[in-house]
């Protein structure tokens, strides 16, 4: 669906029954030296896992406020991973220490609520991030909020992905 929006070449996208369930997806794409270059999803499945998968694959190559319109001549070099997410649980914490010591580094995607503020970071991020406390203030400045706040009404989830890659970006950075 990229290639295609792009004017390039590509197999097809193949059908299968599963891609009918709801399903909840980021796409996110890095550049042949393996930067960020779009990073879009859905928290809740609310539509047909194909179509999560297709709608966030396009916004996160031409959507992504982050970053300009992805380019034709990006293409040959794209790492496109499609991450599916399971269902969010609550993370009980009446503090950020507790909340800490409950995080699963490698393992846990999270979300941050709290008043109209909210953001997540896949699990993958960990592999930037690995200091439970720093991932926790990336988060909170993701979400607008400063990295020391905490607030007792702060609503943390952590969940878990099944990630895919795309054949062509087996074995690149």
């Amino acid at each position: 669906m990229i290639a295609g929006a792009l004017g390039v070449a590509a197999a097809p996208a193949s059908d299968h029954p599963s891609l009918e369930a709801p399903g909840a997806t980021f796409v996110s794409l890095h550049d042949a030296a393996g930067r960020l270059r779009g990073c879009v999803g859905r928290l809740e499945a609310a539509r047909p896992l194909g179509d999560d998968v297709r709608a966030n694959a396009l916004a996160a190559s031409f959507s992504d406020s982050r970053f300009p319109p992805l380019a034709a001549a990006e293409w040959p070099g794209l790492q496109v991973e499609v991450s599916l997410l399971g269902t969010p649980e609550a993370l009980p914490a009446g503090d950020e220490a507790q909340a800490l010591a409950a995080l699963r580094p490698g393992v846990d995607g999270l979300i941050l609520e709290w008043r109209g503020h909210r953001a997540t970071l896949l699990p993958q991020v960990w592999d930037q991030i690995a200091e439970p406390a720093r991932f926790l203030a990336a988060l909170k400045e993701k979400a607008g909020l400063e990295p020391d706040f905490w607030s007792p009404d702060l609503r943390l989830q952590r969940y878990q992905v099944e990630s895919f890659e795309d054949e062509r970006s087996k074995g690149r950075p």
